[in-house]
């Protein structure tokens, strides 16, 4: 095996876990192309092919050589002092390392010196040989094995073993082919030796076992003598296929799902799409109820009509192809009618308590052993929500958003919920339906989860985001005032998506509320021990308005949930695009109404274009750094008769102009002309710098500069720390 050749390795196993397949799959071919690589028997443009079926692991690759070549390698032995004596003889401790290398006394000759920073050393140059493909591949397969992402391994008979030795993998391994062209590499795993045989479809192979003519074949030959698709990307695309096809010819669509997609791929090994239906009574049922009986019980895709609604038909992927289908069909219609008969009874039952009447049940739930119940943390989300009502809309919202709150966890009670959790609020909004509640209050019981992921759609109406952004505030502090604070990869409460929650609603939707006075009120609302200071809002509104940039920050503080939240919009406002320098920019200040942020990044990129831009950020930043410095009582007028350089009177006055168009620009709201104001100021600055020293010895003189100084910091300062943007 000396020649370049493709490279066929698979797995034979019996059937996998359907949910970890695809990563299996891509991970096993990944981390055995690494290693061939690394070894050098494969080079970094090969092409390498993953296949990942119910029962089996493989990876093609191609241009895969025989043995490695070999390799000239400089070591680098000892300093010479250490290796060679005053008569330049060999010590010791040289002979000895050269032996250890197995080299002899002759080597001595052949070292070579040079230096190694400031120590001269020796260096001894050999050629080590280039792995064959047989031990190359050997130590591939036993580092894939060892670092493959099995959640949890089975232990069985060792195949080769007496009965008595046992091995580890996700799933008993059966077979093991090695191809290198048409050549058996002799390689073993788990007990295994590598040969050119596999088996096909359980049922529906033509020949068993599959012989592997070379590894170039091994694809077409799975698919015509083993009647499998071994190719995971290939399977589902003809599961894609088939389902949109069966759904035309009803003039229907497949319910959407990748997850479902994915998962009905590592499930079958040769797809075939049946058609399906069960009775049209069942429609009565909220149809996501019976999609997800369907989805996550049967692994079936139900059909929709033109306007997105259920029907009574769904899609099977069967793993065979009969001649007669209507067993296989009248044995899932069979299988998925009792599914659907619980759903409609739990519906129903479910049905004869209102909501309302449900509410109390919430006390005796458990919702964290320091937070109290599900009714207790009810209660704080309905004075949060009803806080941010009376905000936004007055008496009215606000009795609103009281009474959704106070019902949005009432289905957590209902056997519906409690057979399927993912219907939660769902649920909530028909049965408040049924119960004769307005559309407002029902959709903001469905909607006060969202946004549940990125990319999901917002409460529709102005109730459910009272509610969502109540309920996502009250976890945030309850949850930081017990201390269960993300880390690393770490958020078993889902914080960073909550934050991310209220960012979206209160940008998005462009809503006037102070981002502070929202985590005081929910601050508020927490249990006595978990509260901060006198847990009142003033007294909370006081600390989060004096800690300013730079307050301390304790985990279980006000300052730490909104420090949270500020890191959250700094990774998505980078996402979207903004440079780091634009987001430091404008965050540093703590801006507490977020649906101001998008118009302050607007503006400072469009002043960041300005020719004077670089200078007065640079200026903006050296004047920071003095005003730190200074020890001086900075909050008085600048006295004019103590102006005696030229250079400063032109600043004041170029100051006081510009600084009233400015304020003008951003009493409307246009924080780009009032950053695009500050351009006149470069010519001014400069000269002041250049001409005016400011720590001067005479007191008087040197504070008056000072807060000429302090008065340009917060003109420049009042949208975004423009000091950010300097380079």
């Amino acid at each position: 095996m000396t020649t370049n050749r493709s490279l066929l390795v698979e797995l034979f196993v019996e059937e996998l876990p359907p949910k970890s397949l695809k990563k299996l799959g891509d991970s096993f071919a990944g981390l055995l192309v690494a290693s061939l690589k690394s070894q050098g028997l494969a080079a970094n443009e090969v092409a390498a092919t993953a296949y990942a079926s119910p029962r089996r692991l493989a990876v093609h690759i191609t241009d895969v050589a025989g043995k490695a070549a070999d390799k000239s390698v400089s070591q680098k032995l000892m300093p010479v002092a250490v290796g060679l004596d005053a008569n330049s003889q060999a010590t010791p401790a040289l002979l000895k390392k050269l032996a250890s290398l197995g080299a002899d006394d002759s080597a001595v000759a052949e070292l070579k010196r040079a230096m190694d920073g400031k120590t001269e050393a020796l260096f001894f140059d050999s050629v080590v040989k280039g792995a064959t493909l047989a031990e190359g591949l050997q130590r591939a397969i036993d580092e894939v094995l060892a670092k493959l992402p099995i959640a949890k391994v089975m232990t069985y008979p060792n195949p080769s073993g007496n009965g008595w030795e046992t091995v580890n993998f996700v799933r008993p391994v059966h077979g093991l082919v090695a191809l290198h062209g048409a050549e058996v590499v002799p390689v073993s795993v788990l007990g295994l030796a590598a040969g050119r045989k596999t088996r096909g479809h359980r049922f529906e192979a033509a020949v068993s076992p599959v012989v592997i003519r070379d590894a170039d074949s091994y694809e077409a030959q799975m698919e015509m003598e083993g009647a499998v698709i071994p190719g995971f990307a290939k399977r589902r695309a003809e599961i894609a296929r088939q389902l949109a096809a069966a759904a035309a010819r009803e003039n229907l669509k497949p319910v959407e799902d990748d997850a479902l997609l994915d998962e009905v791929t590592a499930l079958v090994e040769r797809p075939n799409v049946l058609d399906g239906k069960f009775e049209k009574e069942f429609l009565d049922v909220p149809q996501e109820c019976l999609i997800l009986t369907m989805k996550a019980n049967q692994k079936y895709f139900p059909l929709l009509d033109s306007k997105g609604k259920l029907t009574n038909k769904f899609l099977i992927v069967s793993n065979i192809s009969p001649d007669d289908p209507s067993l296989v069909i009248g044995g899932n219609e069979r299988v998925v009618r009792p599914r659907l008969a619980d759903a409609k009874f739990f519906f129903d039952q479910d049905r004869k308590k209102t909501l309302e009447s449900r509410v109390l049940g919430l006390a005796k739930v458990v919702y964290h052993n320091k937070l109290g119940t599900q009714g207790e943390r009810v209660q704080r989300v309905c004075a949060i929500a009803k806080a941010i009502g009376q905000q936004l809309g007055g008496d009215t919202l606000a009795m609103q958003a009281e009474q959704a709150a106070l019902l949005a966890k009432a289905d957590l009670l209902t056997d519906m919920v409690g057979e399927f959790p993912e219907l939660q609020g769902i649920m909530g909004r028909y049965y408040a339906q049924h119960d004769g509640l307005s559309d407002d209050i029902a959709f903001a019981i469905e909607d006060h989860y969202k946004p549940r992921f990125a990319g999901d759609e917002l409460p529709r109406n102005m109730v459910g985001v009272c509610v969502a952004l109540a309920d996502k505030l009250e976890t945030l502090v309850g949850m930081f005032g017990i201390g269960q604070i993300p880390t690393g990869d770490k958020d078993p409460f889902a914080l960073r998506r909550h934050a991310l929650g209220v960012i979206r609603m209160l940008t998005e939707l462009n809503l006037m509320l102070n981002l502070g006075s929202l985590v005081a009120v929910a601050f508020e609302q927490l249990p006595p021990s978990q509260r901060i200071g006198s847990g009142t809002n003033n007294a909370i509104l006081a600390q989060i308005q004096e800690s300013g940039v730079a307050g301390e920050e304790l985990d279980h503080s006000p300052i730490a949930v909104l420090n949270f939240i500020y890191e959250r919009l700094s990774g998505s406002l980078r996402e979207q695009g903004y440079s780091a320098q634009e987001v430091d920019a404008v965050l540093s200040l703590r801006p507490q109404l977020m649906n101001e942020v998008p118009k302050r990044l607007a503006a400072v990129r469009a002043f960041a274009a300005l020719p004077e831009a670089a200078a007065l950020a640079a200026a903006n930043k050296r004047v920071g750094n003095i005003l730190k410095k200074s020890e001086a009582i900075l909050n008085g007028d600048i006295l004019t008769d103590l102006l005696q350089e030229q250079a400063e009177k032109d600043f004041l006055k170029a100051l006081q102009g510009t600084a009233k168009k400015a304020n003008a620009a951003l009493d409307v709201g246009d924080y780009t002309a009032h950053l695009q104001s500050l351009a006149a100021l470069k010519e001014p600055v400069d000269r002041f710098f250049d001409q005016v020293m400011v720590n001067v010895e005479n007191t008087d003189l040197r504070t008056n500069r000072l807060r000429l100084l302090m008065a340009l910091h917060d003109s420049m300062n009042r949208v975004a720390d423009i000091s950010k943007l300097a380079t």
